[in-house]
């Protein structure tokens, strides 16, 4: 644990491009300062891309830890895949208790408590009981309004116009 001071609750949500990459660049920042990162990242695992950021991220491996968890980026596919997703809440779960981080990115939580794969008053439980000085972020669209009301603070990405909707699909080292 390297900072002393108080740790608050972040979400990132809404329909729009950023989410993900918001959170990234917070824990570059962390990073810089010399804290113990965790990022977790759910329906990301074993999918259809290798994320740039996985790559980029490496060389921080004493203070980065790098969790994916979900086979298919696009959703809970299989038995399997629900799985994996619920086994890593529960690794997350005991990462917050652990004292060990001093941030915690819970990337794509958001869609997993609305599609009811992980349980929202489970989330909210455990972000209620989180060591103090530990700063964690949910992204994914669809945030909970429970989720809403506990955190500290919460920023949703409205599109205004995506290149998407001419056909554009994800691009490396921009969406992936």
């Amino acid at each position: 644990m390297v900072h002393d001071g108080i740790g608050y609750i972040q979400v990132y949500t809404g329909n729009s491009k950023g989410k993900t990459t918001a959170s990234l660049g917070l824990t570059l920042r962390a990073l810089g300062h010399g804290w113990k990162v965790l990022l977790a990242q759910f329906m990301k695992g074993e999918g259809l891309w290798s994320y740039g950021e996985i790559t980029s991220l490496g060389c921080y491996s004493k203070q980065l830890d790098i969790r994916q968890y979900g086979l298919n980026m696009l959703g809970v596919t299989t038995v399997e895949d629900l799985e994996a997703l619920q086994a890593g809440w529960l690794e997350c779960k005991s990462a917050i208790a652990s004292n060990q981080y001093d941030l915690i990115i819970l990337d794509e939580l958001n869609l997993l408590t609305y599609n009811n794969v992980i349980e929202t008053i489970d989330v909210v439980k455990t972000l209620k009981n989180k060591p103090q000085h530990l700063e964690i972020v949910l992204t994914g669209r669809q945030a909970n309004p429970e989720i809403i009301k506990t955190a500290d603070l919460v920023t949703e990405m409205v599109c205004r116009k995506h290149y998407f909707d001419q056909g554009v699909l994800a691009r490396e080292g921009i969406e992936y």
